[in-house]
This record gives structure tokens, sequence and C-alpha cells, in this order.
């Protein structure tokens, strides 16, 4: 890669509204990052140098499955954002070759900074201290999940997301790399934010507010010259 040429970047996640907040936050620097796909299959269909995957709704703890069609020959390098910074995950996704876990909690320009040390042969871990309740307020502009504009936290979106997709807490335990406890404690402040009481009202609000992936994925097609296509 020229030195002058932008980072060749794909983000991956199911959830076509998570996508398109990192876009945002990425697109005042396209002069150092280009965003060639957003990819809401496990697949990366572009040359990157870096596949971005946004750890929302997905298992934290299936690392090694999530790497392995990612780290394909097409990608050089594969980072985790996540707001889940505990040292289970960060074991396992060096274990299971992950280049990066990168903070949702930063801002655009220090994402950047990370992915450009990553593309230069860093591995980078970036600390996550503050409390899970805390990430709405802390979310800089750009950063999306379904339910945010209901109160909804991460964490608490991704229950209801969960739940919806007809995950028990303990698959949702697992799945989250949370305690039971912390999934029971997540699970009522999302009931009470969104006014139900049962699981199947659950299921029901989270349907009708774009908790179900998308599945969906588009390619962008950027030109790499002035060259008309006949």
């Amino acid at each position: 890669m020229s030195s002058s040429a932008p980072l060749r970047i794909a983000l991956v996640n199911d959830y076509e509204i998570v996508l398109a907040g990192i876009r945002e936050m990425l697109a005042p620097f396209s002069d150092e990052v280009e965003v060639v796909e957003v990819d809401a299959t496990a697949d990366v269909a572009s040359e990157v140098d870096i596949a971005l995957y946004d750890t929302y709704g997905q298992n934290e703890t299936a690392l090694t499955a999530i790497c392995q069609p990612l780290n394909a020959e097409r990608v050089n390098k594969v980072v985790l954002f996540t707001w889940n910074h505990n040292q289970t995950l960060v074991d396992a996704a060096i274990e299971a070759g992950v280049d990066g876990l990168l903070s949702k909690k930063m801002g655009a320009q220090e994402l950047v900074a990370s992915l450009k040390r990553i593309a230069d042969g860093e591995t980078v871990i970036t600390a996550h201290t503050s409390t899970p309740q805390d990430v709405t307020a802390l979310a800089p502009r750009g950063n999306q999940w379904p339910g945010r504009e209901a109160g909804l936290t991460m964490r608490e979106s991704e229950m209801i997301s969960l739940i919806t997709q007809g995950l028990s807490n303990a698959e949702i335990a697992e799945h989250t790399n949370l305690s039971p406890n912390s999934v029971k404690s997540y699970i009522r402040a999302a009931y009470r934010k969104i006014g139900v009481a049962r699981r199947s009202q659950a299921v029901v609000w989270g349907i009708a507010h774009a908790m179900v992936p998308d599945r969906s994925r588009q390619i962008v097609a950027t030109p790499r010259s002035s060259t008309p296509v006949e």
C-alpha cells in the first residue's frame, strides 16, 4: 500500500444502522480511510487492508469462527470494534488472531489513528473503563444501534435484539460473554425503558424496531481513475 493511499476498510456487522453509524464517523477522514464495503454477512468480497468487525449482536465467544471467514487472503487485518474489553474477550481475540480490539468509546480521529497503527503492524488493544450503563452518554457522534432513540444503551439494545432472535438468557450470556446476573439486569432495565413486561412483548417490540439482522450487503463502488467504463 502506498503511504499516501487511504486505508481500504470493510465494515462488518449484521445491522445496517450500526454500520451506517461507523461509516458516518469515518466520512470526514476519507483521505486517510476509504470504506470500500459495508457488509452484513460474514464474508468480505473486496481486497481490504482492515475488516472492522462491530460486535453488536454478535457472538463474542466464537471469535475463531468470526475470524476464519474474515481473515481470508483478501483481508490483511481483522479488528474488533466493541464496548466489551474484559480480559476473557481480549485473550480469546488474541488467540483467534485478531489484530486489534478498539473501544467504541473512542472518537473518530482516535479510531482512524488506531486503524493506521494496526495497518502498520501494531496490535492495538484500547482500554475501556466505563460501565455499560454509561455508554449512551459516552458514545461519540456516529455510534448507532437499534433502539437508541428509545433510550436503550448498547448492551440493553443487544439484549432485546438477541431475545427477538429467540435466544434464551443462558444463550445470551454465552453470546455476549456476560454473567447470567448481568444479562437479567440489562433485560429488566430494557423492559422498563420500552414498556414491556414479558418476553413475547419484547419480541414484538424488537421486530417493530429493527432488532432483526438485515442480512444484506452493499459494495461501495469507488473508481480508481477517471477512465470511463465502457
